[in-house]
């Protein structure tokens, strides 16, 4: 009998990880910001696939501590730091790979 249900957002890594993928679809404002309730709407939307507030804080954390992310010490807003780009660039070449056509 299992009890608990999986909580695949309950590593900080995997938070942060699909936390880079929402700033990355969330179009930025002024000077690159992407405001946190930007963010907040696409996970709370219909398919938040149960994650918490804990958890969608210990993967901004994450993020940051990584230097993927940097946030306002308002706490309004993030912006992509430069690791996180070429991250992020080199994941779309990958795929890019990966999904054209073999010949």
């Amino acid at each position: 009998m299992k009890f608990l249900v999986d909580r695949p957002f309950a590593d900080p890594d995997a938070a942060a990880r699909k936390l880079l993928e929402i700033a990355n679809s969330v179009e930025a404002v002024q000077d690159g910001r992407i405001h946190i309730e930007d963010q907040l709407a696409v996970l709370n939307g219909p398919c938040d696939q149960g994650r918490t507030p804990s958890e969608y804080k210990a993967g901004l954390e994450f993020a940051a501590a990584k230097g993927w992310l940097w946030m306002h010490e308002s706490g309004t807003y993030v912006r992509f730091t430069e690791l996180a780009r070429r991250c992020l660039r080199d994941l779309a070449v990958t795929l890019r790979l990966y999904a054209a056509p073999i010949r």
